[in-house]
C-alpha cells in the first residue's frame, strides 16, 4: 500500500504540522503564525486534532466515562483525521491556501503505540494521509510542559495524563510517565519521518 506520508503531495497549497506533547506551546505557536502569516496577505486554514464535528460527542462522552479502550480511541481519532483531511485540509490545500495542522497522524503514531496498538497497523491505517510540506516538533521537557498545564487549569486530563494506562494513581506521576513515552515515540519519528525538531 501507497504510504502518501512519505510521498510529496501535488497540491497547489502547503501544509505545515505541528507536533509535540501537551503544553509543548503548539497552539500558541500556531495561532501566532496564522495572525503573521494573514497580516502579509496569505490565505490560511487553521485546523486542530480531535475536531471533527462527525465524532466529537462520541470521544467526549466515551472520555467523560472513561470508557476509551487503545483501539476505540485510536479508531475514533482516525475517524476524525480522515473526515477533517477530506472536508478541511484538502480543499484548503487545493485552493492553494496554507494549512496549519496543531497535530497531525504523527500524534496517532506517538500516543497509539504506547497504549499498546501496533505501530505498524497505525501506519497502515494513516496512509491515505497527506505528507505535510514542513513538520516541526516541539521537543519540551515533561517538567516545562506539567507546568503550563497546571498553570492553565486545576487538574490534569484523565487521557492527557494517561490515567487510562493505570501506570500511577496520582495524575501528575502518571502525566509524567505516560508523557515521557510519548517523547520516545517522537524521537523515533524524527528519523522516521523527518520531522524538524525546536
Amino acid at each position: 500500500m501507497l504510504d502518501n506520508l512519505t510521498t510529496p503531495h501535488q497540491y497547489p497549497g502547503k501544509l505545515f504540522v505541528v507536533e509535540g506533547i501537551d503544553g509543548s506551546g503548539k497552539t500558541t505557536q500556531l495561532g501566532l503564525l496564522a495572525k503573521w502569516l494573514t497580516a502579509r496577505g496569505h490565505r490560511v486554514f487553521l485546523t486542530e486534532w480531535n475536531s471533527s464535528a462527525l465524532v466529537k460527542a462520541a470521544t467526549k462522552t466515551g472520555k467523560k466515562n472513561n470508557e476509551l479502550t487503545p483501539m476505540t480511541f485510536s479508531l475514533l481519532h482516525a475517524t476524525d483525521f480522515a473526515d477533517r483531511l477530506l472536508y478541511k485540509i484538502i480543499p484548503p490545500l487545493k485552493a492553494g491556501m496554507i494549512v496549519l495542522a496543531d497535530r497531525y497522524a504523527y500524534t496517532a503514531f506517538a500516543r497509539d503505540a504506547i497504549r499498546g496498538v501496533d505501530r505498524q497497523w497505525l501506519r497502515s491505517l494513516y496512509s491515505f494521509s497527506v505528507r505535510p510540506d514542513l513538520a516541526l516538533y516541539f521537543r519540551v521537557p515533561i517538567e516545562v510542559s506539567l507546568d503550563r498545564l497546571l498553570a492553565r487549569r486545576v487538574k490534569l486530563k484523565f487521557y492527557e495524563a494517561g490515567m487510562d494506562l493505570g501506570w500511577s494513581p496520582q495524575p501528575n506521576v502518571s502525566f509524567r510517565l505516560f508523557q515521557g513515552k510519548v517523547l520516545e515515540e517522537y524521537d523515533r519519528l524524527v528519523s522516521e519521518y523527518g520531522l524538524d525538531v525546536i
